[in-house]
């Protein structure tokens, strides 16, 4: 195995346990984000995505020698990986129909072995691209950018207004960051409140809503959301800049509460470079498939009142939310956030060697860390 390729089975593995941990987490009834079980649930969708497309990509490095992630960054892999993903799936079909079937190219390998008494790496490629393209045409992977879904519907008593809960998610081009998005909207559009809304202020049950549903539930208004999500998804907005986008572009939506989920940095010995002391320190560990730890941070931006509208006669204005942006928190003002949680999640063996180099507090300073030990996850170290 040449150095380039234990590299990359070394960042597969780490990356693979990495989401496979944060999984477990995110399915954890001790979880934070487990009070609201919903939430969990969807992040965990998301993760499996990611989950999928590094199992592809490990195929594809079996015919192609290509793979590049952000070293310095954010420890994903670079945006044209991702676009690649998406390339191949469409082209999927007709590059399968010239590749023999797995059954055929195993017979052919072992004949080969057979008769020339070494290894047949030209059909070994050929088995590892039919690989790839059979799970790049079946598994749901992490796009550029994924639609938005609506899984969740009820009734604010207060407003008489059904409100969703909607997700989506990007993978940002310019800092190589999956990116999660959740909003709570009400809907004022009569149409939506006729249909949704009974005499009590619930939620008319004769009504039957298969969720989830592709899109945002009012169809009146689900290409222009998708659209709008598509333009307002980059990291480098605020998830306060998106709240009032979304509240000033969308008359009949009111926004109450806008999550993002950001997912990283990564760091891996040997791999990235992306913080120098947590380098070295990793590379300290004894076992490589240890050697890791992952980001992640929660934003969160709510409203704190409405504003009415005002309909006149020769002019009118809707209404508007304020959101509330703790300027007492000098993070949370930079982030344009009501509230943010940062996490890290390392193994075991990993958390020990920077205990011990005396950098764990100073590197785990304002992070809420969960450690991977035995297939589970330990909070509150």
């Amino acid at each position: 195995m040449t150095p380039e390729n234990e590299a990359a089975a070394r960042y597969f593995f780490a990356i693979t346990a990495a989401l496979s941990g944060l999984e477990v987490f995110m399915r954890d009834d001790r979880s934070p984000l487990y009070r609201h079980g919903i939430i969990a649930k969807i992040v965990a969708e998301y993760i499996a995505r990611l989950e999928n497309s590094f199992d592809c990509w490990r195929n594809r490095l079996g015919f192609m020698d290509t793979f590049r992630i952000s070293r310095a960054d954010s420890g994903y892999p670079v945006f044209q990986n991702l676009l690649e993903l998406e390339n191949d799936r469409r082209q999927a079909d007709s590059r399968l129909a010239n590749i023999p079937q797995a059954g055929e190219l195993r017979e052919e390998m072992a004949d080969f072995i057979l008769r020339h008494k070494e290894f047949p790496v030209a059909l070994q490629r050929s088995m590892a691209e039919r690989l790839y393209l059979e799970g790049v045409k079946s598994e749901t992977t992490f796009g550029p950018f994924t639609l938005a879904q609506t899984a969740k519907v009820s009734v604010n008593p207060k407003t008489m207004r059904p409100y969703y809960l909607v997700h989506w998610a990007s993978f940002d081009g310019s800092a190589n960051l999956p990116l999660i998005y959740m909003v709570t909207v009400e809907d004022s559009s009569e149409s939506m409140v006729r249909q949704l809304v009974d005499a009590n202020g619930k939620l008319n049950e004769k009504i039957d809503i298969p969720l989830p549903v592709d899109g945002l539930l009012n169809p009146e208004l689900a290409h222009r959301f998708d659209d709008f999500t598509e333009k307002n998804s980059a990291y480098t907005l605020s998830p306060a800049t998106i709240a009032v986008n979304l509240d000033k572009d969308f008359e009949p939506l009111h926004p109450k509460q806008l999550r993002r989920v950001v997912l990283g940095p990564f760091y891996s010995a040997g791999i990235t470079e992306n913080n120098s002391t947590v380098t070295e320190v990793l590379a300290k560990v004894r076992k490589p498939e240890n050697a890791w730890l992952l980001t992640w941070t929660i934003q969160e931006v709510f409203s704190k009142s409405e504003k009415p509208g005002r309909k006149g006669l020769f002019s009118s204005e809707k209404s508007t939310q304020e959101f509330f942006i703790n300027t007492d928190d000098l993070e949370a003002a930079r982030q344009g956030v009501s509230s943010y949680e940062n996490h890290a999640l390392i193994p075991h063996e990993a958390y020990q060697a920077l205990y011990a180099a005396g950098e764990a507090q100073k590197i785990f300073s304002g992070y809420k860390v969960h450690i991977l030990s035995k297939g589970q996850v330990i909070s509150d170290v």
